[in-house]
């Protein structure tokens, strides 16, 4: 089959290879190189840099609601276009192009957390569970029928880089499994998505990081391990601002008010929570790098207070 595939951030560059290696990806479409770096030159995307290194051309139009980048798209004559966190709407228009229509691979158990930050909210939210979907694309936003799916579970130490990084090779593999059943003219059977158990995973938000110590501190280390490797969380800690790392959670609080740092020995710095305590494992202090909590207590002496 020829194929297009739309994808941009490293999330999708396994889902190209798997395309890559079944069919004949005739194009790649990408979002349109970005300032980046202390420099602000322009960088092209993870899925560009892949494209390019396996000879495919590679587009990247603003936007796909134009008719010349549609009219692009129809003469590619594309049989299948594999859309995998690309960034840009797909008018109906784009999805009806393909023989075979669009498929997205999604980083959630759909209908739970459709939108653009899925495998963050899940790991925020406590889910014991999470995984990938491959669904046949409509014009709602992750609304269309589901054609497969693979699950894995949410350890309590999981991150969101650790999880990424298993749902980028297990989407692949969804992929790999559809395109294999089409190549064989077993076309994978769309399950309409149920209505209950419909959930949205907003866009991370710098702000969202900061971290409030009044809130419970199960709350809070879900969210450092959320946005650990972006945004990272931060804190005010004894007075300092510090981005976390990793933290755990710790039931005792000593009856102390949010903020009040009751701890701090070489396992861990302990902050009073709303309720419980947040262990700080690992902390980075303003314009340096990420340490463990004993590194930072040695340039803390204040702040040596035995757990």
């Amino acid at each position: 089959m020829k194929i297009i595939f739309a994808g941009t951030p490293e999330f999708a560059v396994a889902s190209l290879a798997a395309a890559a290696r079944q069919h004949e990806v005739v194009a790649v479409y990408t979002q349109p190189d970005r300032p980046a770096g202390r420099g602000r030159g322009l960088m092209p995307s993870p899925v560009k840099l892949d494209a390019i290194a396996r000879g495919i051309p590679v587009f990247q139009p603003e936007s796909l609601k134009t008719p010349e980048a549609q009219q692009q798209l129809r003469e590619l004559q594309p049989d299948l276009m594999i859309v995998v966190a690309y960034g840009l709407i797909l008018p109906k228009a784009v999805l009806a192009i393909p023989a075979h229509g669009c498929w997205n691979v999604h980083a959630s158990l759909l209908p739970r957390w459709r939108g653009a930050a899925p495998l963050q909210r899940a790991i925020e939210a406590g889910d014991a569970e999470t995984g990938v979907c491959l669904m046949q694309m409509e014009a709602g936003l992750d609304t269309g029928p589901v054609l497969l799916r693979q699950h894995t579970p949410i350890s309590d130490a999981d991150t969101g880089g650790q999880l990424h990084d298993r749902l980028a090779q297990l989407g692949a593999q969804v992929l790999s499994d559809g395109l294999g059943l089409l190549r064989a003219g077993l076309k994978p059977v769309p399950q309409r998505q149920p209505e209950a158990g419909v959930t949205y995973a907003h866009k991370l938000d710098k702000a969202e990081a900061r971290l409030d110590w009044a809130e419970p501190a199960a709350a809070l280390a879900r969210r450092v391990r959320a946005f650990n490797p972006w945004p990272v969380a931060e804190a005010m800690l004894a007075g300092e601002r510090v981005r976390i790392h990793g933290a755990v959670a710790i039931e005792d609080n000593r009856g102390q008010s949010p903020g009040t740092v009751i701890g701090a020995a070489r396992e861990g710095i302990d902050i009073a929570c709303g309720q419980g305590a947040l262990r700080l494992r690992v902390v980075q202090r303003e314009g340096g790098k990420a340490i463990t909590a004993a590194d930072y207590l040695n340039a803390r002496r204040d702040l040596r207070v035995e757990g």
